[in-house]
């Protein structure tokens, strides 16, 4: 597949394929994980190594709307008792591949990292996405990841807890990316911060929270018929002109990949 980024724009990149800094304010990419960066719910994943690589069904009918984390807590616990140990995750997370053009993309980034912050907010699990994105070799890339917390405890067992309390009814209990960005935006602001543009990468319905907190002149990127643009096109259909950026929808991530380098021969 032709990767967009090569012979164009000669003014604007360098030899090496970079492109060259014409302004100090970067813009800010927040990505997604599951069905974003890589191409399955890594939660899904893991039943790979489950025993029958399924779960019982007492722990599937445990599932509550809203109440995913405690669910997952329980489907950890199961996995635990199964003799599910650290490596077998590990070998999971590592394997799941990344989504059409990603690589891409993310080679592409590794090269702009003078026009972009990027970070990652997932409802998936701290362990998981390191592991992923350490075999990606995109580990370095991100500033900050905001994800559940897990770690192992002293039997072995995977565990996960919350990432936060908040009080907005369109999120699950754990975790409102909303109030995670827009905290974000004022931390950096404080800091001295000033973005251009936000970029926002989705495909959830968790993922439509934190995009109704972007601005006209910023963009989103939902991935063509998922749960966020499903919600995204409802909202510009029922109740026009209250959803502000600019929607992008892509099958490849090469389509972002092409967006973001205009973007960027436009400043040059």
């Amino acid at each position: 597949m032709k990767r967009c980024f090569e012979g164009v724009g000669l003014r604007c990149f360098l030899q090496d394929g970079s492109m060259a800094a014409t302004a100090t304010q970067k813009n800010l990419l927040v990505f997604d994980f599951d069905e974003t960066i890589v191409n399955e719910n890594s939660d899904d994943s893991i039943l790979q190594v489950a025993p029958g690589k399924q779960l019982p069904e007492s722990i599937r009918q445990t599932f509550r709307e809203g109440s995913y984390n405690e669910y997952m807590q329980r489907v950890l616990k199961y996995m635990g008792d199964q003799g599910v140990k650290m490596a077998d995750f590990k070998a999971v997370y590592e394997k799941i591949p990344l989504s059409p053009g990603m690589r891409d993309l993310l080679q592409f980034l590794s090269k702009q990292q003078d026009h972009f912050e990027i970070i990652l907010i997932s409802d998936a699990n701290m362990f998981g996405i390191e592991c992923a994105l350490r075999a990606a070799g995109a580990y370095s890339l991100f500033r900050k990841i905001f994800s559940n917390p897990s770690s192992f405890d002293k039997r072995g067992y995977l565990t996960l807890g919350p990432y936060h309390s908040h009080n907005c009814p369109r999120c699950p209990a754990n975790m409102c990316k909303h109030k995670i960005l827009t905290e974000y935006l004022a931390e950096r602001a404080r800091e001295g911060a000033r973005f251009e543009r936000v970029f926002y990468v989705g495909d959830g319905a968790n993922d439509f929270c934190p995009s109704t907190a972007l601005r006209s002149s910023d963009v989103a990127f939902p991935r063509k018929g998922y749960p966020m643009h499903q919600l995204i096109l409802e909202v510009e259909k029922n109740q026009p002109g209250t959803y502000q950026a600019t929607v992008v929808p892509w099958d490849s991530a090469i389509e972002i990949c092409c967006y973001l380098q205009d973007v960027l021969k436009k400043k040059c």
